[in-house]
Protein backbone atom coordinates (compact mmCIF):
# COMPACT_ATOMS: atom_id res chain seq x y z
CA UNK A 1 0.00 0.00 0.00
CA UNK A 2 2.81 2.44 0.93
CA UNK A 3 4.55 1.75 -2.39
CA UNK A 4 1.45 2.84 -4.29
CA UNK A 5 1.07 5.94 -2.12
CA UNK A 6 4.66 7.02 -2.77
CA UNK A 7 4.50 6.46 -6.54
CA UNK A 8 2.10 7.59 -9.22
CA UNK A 9 0.79 4.99 -11.68
CA UNK A 10 -1.69 5.17 -14.53
CA UNK A 11 -2.10 1.41 -14.85
CA UNK A 12 -0.91 -1.89 -13.36
CA UNK A 13 -0.08 -5.25 -15.00
CA UNK A 14 -0.09 -8.07 -12.44
CA UNK A 15 2.27 -10.75 -13.72
CA UNK A 16 3.64 -11.57 -10.25
CA UNK A 17 2.61 -15.03 -9.06
CA UNK A 18 3.88 -18.27 -7.60
CA UNK A 19 3.75 -20.67 -10.53
CA UNK A 20 5.04 -24.09 -11.57
CA UNK A 21 4.27 -27.35 -13.32
CA UNK A 22 2.33 -30.38 -12.10
CA UNK A 23 4.92 -31.41 -9.48
CA UNK A 24 5.16 -27.96 -7.91
CA UNK A 25 1.38 -27.41 -7.93
CA UNK A 26 0.72 -30.81 -6.40
CA UNK A 27 3.49 -30.58 -3.78
CA UNK A 28 3.27 -26.98 -2.54
CA UNK A 29 -0.51 -26.58 -2.38
CA UNK A 30 -0.58 -24.31 0.67
CA UNK A 31 2.16 -22.06 -0.74
CA UNK A 32 0.39 -21.76 -4.08
CA UNK A 33 -2.99 -20.72 -2.70
CA UNK A 34 -1.70 -18.47 0.10
CA UNK A 35 1.04 -16.62 -1.77
CA UNK A 36 -1.08 -15.98 -4.85
CA UNK A 37 -3.99 -14.68 -2.79
CA UNK A 38 -1.68 -12.34 -0.88
CA UNK A 39 0.01 -11.05 -4.04
CA UNK A 40 -3.12 -10.33 -6.04
CA UNK A 41 -5.32 -9.08 -3.19
CA UNK A 42 -2.67 -6.61 -2.07
CA UNK A 43 -1.93 -5.26 -5.55
CA UNK A 44 -5.53 -5.07 -6.76
CA UNK A 45 -6.82 -3.42 -3.60
CA UNK A 46 -3.86 -1.02 -3.36
CA UNK A 47 -4.43 -0.04 -7.00
CA UNK A 48 -8.09 0.69 -6.34
CA UNK A 49 -7.44 2.70 -3.17
CA UNK A 50 -4.94 4.83 -5.07
CA UNK A 51 -7.29 5.58 -7.95
CA UNK A 52 -5.84 3.30 -10.62
CA UNK A 53 -8.58 2.57 -13.15
CA UNK A 54 -6.74 0.19 -15.49
CA UNK A 55 -5.43 -3.23 -14.41
CA UNK A 56 -4.41 -6.34 -16.30
CA UNK A 57 -4.54 -9.42 -14.06
CA UNK A 58 -2.90 -12.52 -15.51
CA UNK A 59 -4.26 -15.95 -14.69
CA UNK A 60 -4.06 -19.35 -16.31
CA UNK A 61 -6.16 -21.74 -18.36
CA UNK A 62 -6.19 -24.10 -15.35
CA UNK A 63 -8.92 -21.95 -13.76
CA UNK A 64 -11.44 -23.81 -15.92
CA UNK A 65 -13.07 -27.13 -14.99
CA UNK A 66 -11.01 -30.21 -15.77
CA UNK A 67 -13.74 -31.68 -17.99
CA UNK A 68 -14.65 -28.51 -19.87
CA UNK A 69 -16.00 -28.69 -23.39
CA UNK A 70 -13.32 -27.84 -25.94
CA UNK A 71 -12.35 -25.22 -26.89
CA UNK A 72 -12.94 -23.58 -23.52
CA UNK A 73 -15.11 -20.45 -23.43
CA UNK A 74 -14.85 -17.86 -20.65
CA UNK A 75 -18.44 -18.68 -19.68
CA UNK A 76 -17.33 -22.16 -18.56
CA UNK A 77 -15.68 -20.73 -15.44
CA UNK A 78 -17.06 -22.32 -12.24
CA UNK A 79 -19.26 -24.79 -14.13
CA UNK A 80 -17.45 -27.91 -12.93
CA UNK A 81 -14.81 -29.53 -10.76
CA UNK A 82 -11.21 -28.34 -11.01
CA UNK A 83 -8.20 -30.53 -11.74
CA UNK A 84 -6.96 -31.69 -8.30
CA UNK A 85 -3.23 -31.26 -9.02
CA UNK A 86 -3.58 -27.50 -9.46
CA UNK A 87 -6.80 -26.77 -7.56
CA UNK A 88 -5.27 -24.44 -4.90
CA UNK A 89 -3.56 -22.31 -7.56
CA UNK A 90 -6.72 -22.25 -9.67
CA UNK A 91 -8.89 -21.24 -6.70
CA UNK A 92 -6.54 -18.33 -5.96
CA UNK A 93 -6.68 -17.14 -9.56
CA UNK A 94 -10.46 -17.50 -9.69
CA UNK A 95 -10.65 -15.33 -6.58
CA UNK A 96 -8.55 -12.71 -8.41
CA UNK A 97 -10.91 -12.81 -11.38
CA UNK A 98 -13.94 -12.34 -9.16
CA UNK A 99 -12.23 -9.53 -7.24
CA UNK A 100 -11.55 -7.62 -10.48
CA UNK A 101 -15.05 -8.34 -11.74
CA UNK A 102 -16.57 -7.09 -8.48
CA UNK A 103 -14.61 -3.82 -8.58
CA UNK A 104 -15.76 -3.31 -12.17
CA UNK A 105 -19.40 -3.94 -11.27
CA UNK A 106 -19.41 -1.83 -8.11
CA UNK A 107 -17.04 1.01 -8.99
CA UNK A 108 -16.84 1.10 -12.80
CA UNK A 109 -13.12 0.30 -13.00
CA UNK A 110 -11.48 -1.13 -16.12
CA UNK A 111 -9.89 -4.22 -14.57
CA UNK A 112 -9.37 -7.04 -17.08
CA UNK A 113 -8.32 -10.63 -16.42
CA UNK A 114 -6.38 -12.26 -19.25
CA UNK A 115 -6.28 -16.05 -19.08
CA UNK A 116 -3.38 -17.32 -21.19
CA UNK A 117 -2.57 -20.85 -22.28
CA UNK A 118 0.87 -22.30 -21.42
CA UNK A 119 3.48 -19.58 -21.93
CA UNK A 120 7.16 -20.12 -22.72
CA UNK A 121 10.08 -17.95 -23.77
CA UNK A 122 13.36 -16.31 -22.70
CA UNK A 123 14.04 -16.15 -18.95
CA UNK A 124 11.88 -19.21 -18.40
CA UNK A 125 12.28 -21.60 -15.47
CA UNK A 126 14.17 -24.71 -16.61
CA UNK A 127 14.19 -26.53 -13.28
CA UNK A 128 13.23 -30.15 -13.93
CA UNK A 129 10.89 -30.40 -10.93
CA UNK A 130 9.26 -27.00 -10.71
CA UNK A 131 9.08 -25.75 -14.29
CA UNK A 132 6.31 -26.10 -16.84
CA UNK A 133 6.51 -28.95 -19.30
CA UNK A 134 8.00 -27.20 -22.36
CA UNK A 135 11.10 -25.64 -20.74
CA UNK A 136 11.53 -28.90 -18.80
CA UNK A 137 11.55 -30.86 -22.07
CA UNK A 138 14.18 -28.51 -23.51
CA UNK A 139 16.38 -28.99 -20.44
CA UNK A 140 15.85 -32.77 -20.36
CA UNK A 141 16.66 -33.19 -24.05
CA UNK A 142 19.80 -31.09 -23.80
CA UNK A 143 20.91 -33.06 -20.73
CA UNK A 144 20.23 -36.42 -22.40
CA UNK A 145 22.36 -35.48 -25.40
CA UNK A 146 25.15 -34.08 -23.23
CA UNK A 147 25.28 -37.34 -21.21
CA UNK A 148 25.03 -39.55 -24.32
CA UNK A 149 21.76 -41.09 -23.20
CA UNK A 150 19.58 -43.04 -25.59
CA UNK A 151 16.26 -42.15 -23.99
CA UNK A 152 14.33 -39.03 -23.13
CA UNK A 153 12.17 -39.67 -20.06
CA UNK A 154 8.87 -37.76 -20.22
CA UNK A 155 6.56 -37.52 -17.21
CA UNK A 156 3.09 -39.01 -17.60
CA UNK A 157 1.53 -40.80 -20.55
CA UNK A 158 2.40 -38.14 -23.11
CA UNK A 159 -1.23 -38.02 -24.24
CA UNK A 160 -2.54 -34.79 -22.63
CA UNK A 161 -2.82 -31.93 -25.09
CA UNK A 162 -1.42 -28.48 -24.40
CA UNK A 163 -1.73 -25.12 -26.12
CA UNK A 164 1.53 -23.13 -26.21
CA UNK A 165 2.13 -19.44 -26.85
CA UNK A 166 5.36 -17.42 -26.98
CA UNK A 167 5.83 -14.91 -24.15
CA UNK A 168 6.07 -11.89 -26.48
CA UNK A 169 2.54 -12.63 -27.69
CA UNK A 170 1.23 -12.44 -24.14
CA UNK A 171 3.11 -9.17 -23.58
CA UNK A 172 1.50 -7.82 -26.74
CA UNK A 173 -1.94 -8.88 -25.51
CA UNK A 174 -1.39 -7.06 -22.21
CA UNK A 175 -0.55 -3.81 -23.99
CA UNK A 176 -3.36 -4.29 -26.50
CA UNK A 177 -6.06 -4.68 -23.84
CA UNK A 178 -4.62 -2.41 -21.15
CA UNK A 179 -6.69 0.71 -21.80
CA UNK A 180 -9.23 -0.84 -24.13
CA UNK A 181 -12.78 -0.70 -22.83
CA UNK A 182 -14.42 -4.11 -22.93
CA UNK A 183 -17.70 -5.30 -21.53
CA UNK A 184 -15.98 -8.55 -20.53
CA UNK A 185 -13.70 -8.81 -17.48
CA UNK A 186 -12.41 -12.28 -18.38
CA UNK A 187 -10.68 -12.78 -21.76
CA UNK A 188 -8.86 -15.88 -23.00
CA UNK A 189 -5.47 -15.41 -24.68
CA UNK A 190 -3.98 -18.27 -26.69
CA UNK A 191 -2.50 -19.53 -29.93
CA UNK A 192 -5.51 -21.75 -30.80
CA UNK A 193 -3.00 -24.52 -31.61
CA UNK A 194 -2.39 -27.63 -29.53
CA UNK A 195 -0.23 -30.76 -29.54
CA UNK A 196 0.12 -33.73 -27.23
CA UNK A 197 3.04 -33.75 -24.78
CA UNK A 198 4.45 -36.59 -26.88
CA UNK A 199 4.29 -34.45 -30.03
CA UNK A 200 6.07 -31.58 -28.28
CA UNK A 201 8.80 -33.99 -27.17
CA UNK A 202 9.21 -35.22 -30.76
CA UNK A 203 9.30 -31.60 -31.98
CA UNK A 204 12.15 -30.76 -29.59
CA UNK A 205 14.07 -33.94 -30.43
CA UNK A 206 13.83 -33.03 -34.10
CA UNK A 207 15.02 -29.50 -33.38
CA UNK A 208 18.05 -30.94 -31.59
CA UNK A 209 18.70 -33.15 -34.64
CA UNK A 210 19.01 -36.26 -32.49
CA UNK A 211 17.39 -39.70 -32.36
CA UNK A 212 16.48 -40.05 -28.71
CA UNK A 213 13.83 -42.64 -27.90
CA UNK A 214 10.98 -41.32 -25.79
CA UNK A 215 10.18 -43.23 -22.59
CA UNK A 216 7.06 -42.27 -20.65
CA UNK A 217 7.12 -42.36 -16.85
CA UNK A 218 3.48 -43.22 -16.25
CA UNK A 219 3.92 -43.12 -12.48
CA UNK A 220 3.79 -39.31 -12.83
CA UNK A 221 0.46 -37.51 -13.10
CA UNK A 222 -0.89 -36.18 -16.40
CA UNK A 223 -2.93 -33.26 -15.11
CA UNK A 224 -5.76 -31.96 -17.30
CA UNK A 225 -6.27 -34.03 -20.45
CA UNK A 226 -6.88 -31.00 -22.62
CA UNK A 227 -7.39 -27.24 -22.19
CA UNK A 228 -7.61 -25.53 -25.56
CA UNK A 229 -8.89 -21.97 -25.16
CA UNK A 230 -11.62 -20.39 -27.22
CA UNK A 231 -10.17 -16.95 -28.04
CA UNK A 232 -13.17 -15.59 -29.91
CA UNK A 233 -13.55 -12.60 -27.58
CA UNK A 234 -9.92 -11.54 -28.00
CA UNK A 235 -10.21 -11.90 -31.77
CA UNK A 236 -13.45 -9.88 -31.74
CA UNK A 237 -11.49 -6.93 -30.38
CA UNK A 238 -8.74 -7.39 -32.99
CA UNK A 239 -6.01 -9.27 -31.11
CA UNK A 240 -4.24 -12.39 -32.37
CA UNK A 241 -0.80 -14.00 -31.75
CA UNK A 242 2.11 -13.34 -34.12
CA UNK A 243 4.85 -15.87 -33.36
CA UNK A 244 5.22 -19.48 -34.51
CA UNK A 245 6.39 -22.37 -32.35
CA UNK A 246 9.56 -22.64 -34.46
CA UNK A 247 10.42 -18.99 -33.85
CA UNK A 248 9.65 -19.20 -30.15
CA UNK A 249 11.70 -22.36 -29.68
CA UNK A 250 14.78 -20.84 -31.32
CA UNK A 251 14.62 -17.76 -29.09
CA UNK A 252 13.97 -19.84 -25.99
CA UNK A 253 16.77 -22.31 -26.66
CA UNK A 254 19.30 -19.51 -27.19
CA UNK A 255 18.26 -18.13 -23.81
CA UNK A 256 18.56 -21.59 -22.23
CA UNK A 257 22.13 -21.98 -23.48
CA UNK A 258 23.10 -18.72 -21.77
CA UNK A 259 21.89 -20.05 -18.45
CA UNK A 260 23.66 -23.41 -18.29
Amino acid sequence: MNFFKKNSFQFVIIAAAKVGGIYANDTYKADFIYQNLVIQNNIIHSSFVNGIKNIIFLGSSCVYPKNSKQPIKESYLLTGELEKTNEPYAVAKIAGIKLCESFNNQYGTNYKCLMPCNIYGPNDNYDLKNSHFFPALIAKTHDAIKKNKKELVVWGSGQPKRELMYSDDLADACLFFLKKKTKETLINIGSSKEKTISEYAKFIIKKFNTKLKIKFNKSKKDGMKRKLLDCSIAKKYGWKPKYSLDYGFEKTYKDFLKKI
